[in-house]
């Protein structure tokens, strides 16, 4: 995700400096057949349109840069928010795993993986029954249901940070 916003972030600096060396050069092929024959009234209005062309190319570095800063923040929270949910990944499949081979919930780090996820997984209880065999085994179809359901809250956020850093802009 962050490769194409930096590819995007590469191919909108290079559009910003084609389209700038386009119309430096339009300006300055006009004002060299201008600059042949001036009157001091094309002067004066050569002198204004060259200023112009400063004072908008100077607006379009400022607003390129706003955006790729933007663009960079939103990247920094995209990455932010992948690594908390990867987190919360790991910590669900852990728990899915002991679950399945019948782990002992005296033990240590079973029960340190059951506090910490506890939490997360609270929502989802009592939505789906847990089945069990009489050896002790557990289908922790809860964990199953709140792995799918932070899957898709992931994707969306995700999405979402993608659409507002992605924002159309005019050149």
């Amino acid at each position: 995700m962050d490769n194409k916003l930096a590819i995007d972030e590469a191919r909108r600096a290079a559009q910003h400096e084609d389209v700038k060396a386009e119309i430096e050069a339009d300006v300055n092929a006009e004002l060299a057949a201008k600059a042949e024959r001036p009157t001091p009234g094309e002067s004066a209005r050569l002198g204004n349109l060259a200023k112009d062309f400063r004072a908008k190319a100077v607006d379009e570095v400022v607003d390129t840069e706003r955006e790729t800063e933007r663009a960079r923040f939103l990247a920094r929270i995209s990455q932010i928010v992948d690594y908390v949910f990867y987190v919360i990944y790991a910590l669900f499949a852990i728990r899915l795993v002991l679950a399945l081979m019948a782990a002992r919930k005296s033990a240590g780090f079973v029960q340190f993986i059951h506090t910490i996820t506890d939490p997360f997984l609270a929502p989802f209880r009592g939505i789906v029954a847990e089945p069990k065999t009489e050896e002790g085994f557990t289908l922790a179809l809860p964990v199953i249901l709140a792995l799918v359901i932070y899957i898709v809250l992931h994707l969306g956020i995700i999405g979402l940070l993608r659409l507002i850093a992605h924002r159309k802009t005019e050149i």
